[in-house]
Protein backbone atom coordinates (compact mmCIF):
# COMPACT_ATOMS: atom_id res chain seq x y z
CA UNK A 1 0.00 0.00 0.00
CA UNK A 2 0.82 3.57 -0.89
CA UNK A 3 2.10 5.12 2.30
CA UNK A 4 2.20 8.77 0.66
CA UNK A 5 -1.36 8.04 -0.12
CA UNK A 6 -2.51 7.20 3.13
CA UNK A 7 -0.14 10.02 4.69
CA UNK A 8 -1.24 12.78 3.28
CA UNK A 9 -4.87 11.76 2.48
CA UNK A 10 -6.19 9.19 4.83
CA UNK A 11 -9.55 8.73 3.70
CA UNK A 12 -9.23 9.25 0.38
CA UNK A 13 -6.43 6.85 0.47
CA UNK A 14 -8.75 4.35 2.27
CA UNK A 15 -11.15 4.72 -0.59
CA UNK A 16 -8.85 4.44 -3.38
CA UNK A 17 -7.26 1.56 -2.40
CA UNK A 18 -10.56 -0.66 -2.05
CA UNK A 19 -11.26 0.63 -5.34
CA UNK A 20 -7.86 -0.60 -7.19
CA UNK A 21 -8.59 -3.82 -5.01
CA UNK A 22 -11.81 -4.70 -7.12
CA UNK A 23 -10.37 -3.90 -10.25
CA UNK A 24 -7.08 -6.41 -10.26
CA UNK A 25 -4.52 -4.39 -7.48
CA UNK A 26 -3.17 -6.51 -4.67
CA UNK A 27 -5.00 -4.45 -1.76
CA UNK A 28 -6.92 -7.27 -0.48
CA UNK A 29 -10.04 -5.79 1.18
CA UNK A 30 -9.49 -7.06 4.63
CA UNK A 31 -6.25 -5.90 5.01
CA UNK A 32 -7.50 -2.41 4.10
CA UNK A 33 -10.10 -2.96 6.69
CA UNK A 34 -7.44 -3.75 9.27
CA UNK A 35 -5.45 -0.74 8.11
CA UNK A 36 -8.58 1.84 8.87
CA UNK A 37 -8.30 0.34 12.84
CA UNK A 38 -5.05 1.21 12.73
CA UNK A 39 -5.47 4.23 12.08
CA UNK A 40 -8.26 4.66 14.15
CA UNK A 41 -5.83 3.73 16.96
CA UNK A 42 -3.28 5.68 15.82
CA UNK A 43 -5.04 8.97 15.66
CA UNK A 44 -4.39 9.67 12.01
CA UNK A 45 -7.99 9.74 11.40
CA UNK A 46 -11.46 10.05 12.90
CA UNK A 47 -13.37 6.35 13.82
CA UNK A 48 -16.93 8.05 12.26
CA UNK A 49 -15.30 9.22 9.00
CA UNK A 50 -13.27 6.32 8.43
CA UNK A 51 -15.88 3.81 8.90
CA UNK A 52 -18.17 5.98 6.61
CA UNK A 53 -15.49 6.13 3.80
CA UNK A 54 -14.56 2.18 4.01
CA UNK A 55 -18.28 1.20 4.19
CA UNK A 56 -18.95 3.78 1.44
CA UNK A 57 -15.96 1.93 -0.66
CA UNK A 58 -17.27 -1.70 0.19
CA UNK A 59 -20.62 -1.06 -1.08
CA UNK A 60 -19.67 0.88 -4.09
CA UNK A 61 -17.11 -1.76 -5.42
CA UNK A 62 -19.25 -4.87 -4.26
CA UNK A 63 -22.07 -3.17 -6.19
CA UNK A 64 -19.90 -2.92 -9.11
CA UNK A 65 -19.16 -6.42 -9.60
CA UNK A 66 -22.54 -6.85 -9.22
CA UNK A 67 -23.78 -4.95 -11.61
CA UNK A 68 -21.16 -6.04 -14.56
CA UNK A 69 -22.23 -9.73 -13.45
CA UNK A 70 -25.82 -8.04 -14.31
CA UNK A 71 -25.19 -6.78 -17.09
CA UNK A 72 -22.95 -9.17 -19.02
CA UNK A 73 -24.75 -12.28 -18.06
CA UNK A 74 -22.34 -15.50 -18.01
CA UNK A 75 -20.59 -13.47 -21.05
CA UNK A 76 -18.41 -11.70 -18.30
CA UNK A 77 -16.42 -15.68 -17.76
CA UNK A 78 -15.19 -13.95 -21.40
CA UNK A 79 -14.11 -10.82 -20.44
CA UNK A 80 -10.45 -9.68 -20.44
CA UNK A 81 -10.89 -8.26 -16.89
CA UNK A 82 -13.22 -10.56 -15.23
CA UNK A 83 -11.92 -14.29 -16.46
CA UNK A 84 -9.13 -13.29 -14.33
CA UNK A 85 -12.03 -12.78 -11.15
CA UNK A 86 -13.91 -16.10 -12.09
CA UNK A 87 -13.75 -19.13 -14.52
CA UNK A 88 -16.62 -20.50 -15.98
CA UNK A 89 -16.11 -24.12 -14.27
CA UNK A 90 -16.23 -22.12 -10.70
CA UNK A 91 -19.05 -19.61 -12.29
CA UNK A 92 -21.59 -23.14 -12.62
CA UNK A 93 -20.35 -24.33 -9.11
CA UNK A 94 -21.34 -20.92 -8.14
CA UNK A 95 -24.68 -20.89 -9.60
CA UNK A 96 -25.61 -24.23 -7.86
CA UNK A 97 -24.69 -22.38 -4.80
CA UNK A 98 -26.41 -19.40 -5.00
CA UNK A 99 -29.63 -21.19 -5.87
CA UNK A 100 -29.58 -23.53 -3.00
CA UNK A 101 -28.67 -21.39 -0.16
CA UNK A 102 -29.93 -17.18 -2.28
CA UNK A 103 -28.89 -15.02 0.07
CA UNK A 104 -27.14 -17.07 2.68
CA UNK A 105 -24.33 -17.26 -0.30
CA UNK A 106 -23.78 -13.85 0.25
CA UNK A 107 -24.05 -13.63 4.07
CA UNK A 108 -21.25 -15.72 3.92
CA UNK A 109 -19.46 -15.82 1.55
CA UNK A 110 -17.88 -12.51 1.50
CA UNK A 111 -16.09 -13.63 4.37
CA UNK A 112 -14.01 -16.61 2.39
CA UNK A 113 -11.21 -15.04 0.42
CA UNK A 114 -11.00 -15.80 -2.67
CA UNK A 115 -15.18 -16.10 -3.08
CA UNK A 116 -15.87 -12.45 -2.46
CA UNK A 117 -16.00 -10.89 -5.29
CA UNK A 118 -16.86 -13.93 -7.14
CA UNK A 119 -20.05 -14.31 -5.43
CA UNK A 120 -21.31 -10.88 -6.47
CA UNK A 121 -20.33 -11.26 -9.98
CA UNK A 122 -22.47 -14.32 -9.98
CA UNK A 123 -25.35 -12.98 -7.63
CA UNK A 124 -25.82 -10.05 -10.45
CA UNK A 125 -25.98 -13.45 -13.60
CA UNK A 126 -28.75 -14.80 -11.60
CA UNK A 127 -30.27 -11.00 -11.32
CA UNK A 128 -30.53 -11.88 -7.72
CA UNK A 129 -32.97 -8.18 -7.04
CA UNK A 130 -31.17 -5.35 -6.47
CA UNK A 131 -32.60 -4.27 -3.11
CA UNK A 132 -32.06 -7.59 -1.97
CA UNK A 133 -28.71 -7.59 -2.76
CA UNK A 134 -28.15 -4.47 -1.44
CA UNK A 135 -29.02 -5.47 2.21
CA UNK A 136 -27.57 -8.79 2.26
CA UNK A 137 -24.12 -6.78 1.47
CA UNK A 138 -24.89 -4.44 3.71
CA UNK A 139 -25.33 -6.48 6.36
CA UNK A 140 -22.32 -8.98 6.16
CA UNK A 141 -20.53 -5.79 5.70
CA UNK A 142 -20.85 -4.45 8.79
CA UNK A 143 -19.91 -8.31 10.26
CA UNK A 144 -16.59 -7.69 8.16
CA UNK A 145 -15.51 -4.01 9.30
CA UNK A 146 -16.26 -5.33 13.02
CA UNK A 147 -14.12 -7.90 12.64
CA UNK A 148 -11.01 -6.03 11.02
CA UNK A 149 -11.35 -2.72 11.79
CA UNK A 150 -11.98 -3.71 15.10
CA UNK A 151 -8.49 -6.32 14.58
CA UNK A 152 -6.63 -3.59 13.59
CA UNK A 153 -7.73 -0.83 16.19
CA UNK A 154 -6.98 -3.59 19.06
CA UNK A 155 -3.48 -4.24 16.85
CA UNK A 156 -3.04 -0.37 17.33
CA UNK A 157 -3.63 -0.11 20.90
CA UNK A 158 -1.52 -2.89 21.59
CA UNK A 159 1.44 -1.43 20.33
CA UNK A 160 1.04 1.86 21.94
CA UNK A 161 0.56 -0.33 25.23
CA UNK A 162 3.82 -2.37 24.31
CA UNK A 163 5.71 0.99 23.34
CA UNK A 164 4.65 2.53 26.47
CA UNK A 165 5.11 -0.59 28.80
CA UNK A 166 9.17 -0.74 26.85
CA UNK A 167 9.15 2.81 27.85
CA UNK A 168 8.38 2.33 31.41
CA UNK A 169 11.00 -0.57 31.40
CA UNK A 170 13.87 1.39 30.50
CA UNK A 171 13.33 3.54 33.15
CA UNK A 172 13.58 0.55 35.15
CA UNK A 173 16.42 -0.56 33.69
CA UNK A 174 18.17 2.72 34.16
CA UNK A 175 16.96 2.93 37.99
CA UNK A 176 18.12 -0.45 38.41
CA UNK A 177 21.48 -0.02 36.74
CA UNK A 178 22.00 3.51 38.91
CA UNK A 179 21.35 0.99 41.98
CA UNK A 180 23.88 -1.42 41.21
CA UNK A 181 26.49 1.32 40.09
CA UNK A 182 25.85 3.29 43.29
CA UNK A 183 25.99 -0.65 45.23
CA UNK A 184 29.27 -1.56 43.88
CA UNK A 185 30.73 2.43 44.61
CA UNK A 186 29.78 1.81 48.29
CA UNK A 187 31.02 -1.94 48.33
CA UNK A 188 34.46 -0.55 46.88
CA UNK A 189 35.07 2.29 48.95
CA UNK A 190 34.12 -0.27 51.95
CA UNK A 191 36.43 -2.95 50.97
CA UNK A 192 39.26 -0.53 49.72
CA UNK A 193 38.52 0.93 53.92
CA UNK A 194 38.50 -2.42 54.74
CA UNK A 195 41.96 -3.00 53.67
CA UNK A 196 43.50 0.27 54.95
CA UNK A 197 42.43 -0.97 58.34
CA UNK A 198 44.55 -4.44 58.06
CA UNK A 199 47.00 -2.68 56.71
CA UNK A 200 47.48 -0.43 59.35
CA UNK A 201 46.94 -3.02 61.95
CA UNK A 202 49.64 -5.63 60.06
CA UNK A 203 51.70 -2.58 59.94
CA UNK A 204 51.33 -1.84 64.06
Amino acid sequence: MDPTIIHQFPYVGLFVLLVLGVIGFPFPEDAILILCGFLIASGVVKPAPALIVVASGMLMTDYFLYYVGRKYGRKVVAHRRFRKIISARREVRLEKIFRRWGVLAILLGRHLVGLRSQIFLVAGILRMPRARFVLADAASSIVTMTIMVGAGYWGGSTLDLIKKDMEEAQYALLILIAIIAVALLIWRIAVGKLRNDEDGNYNK
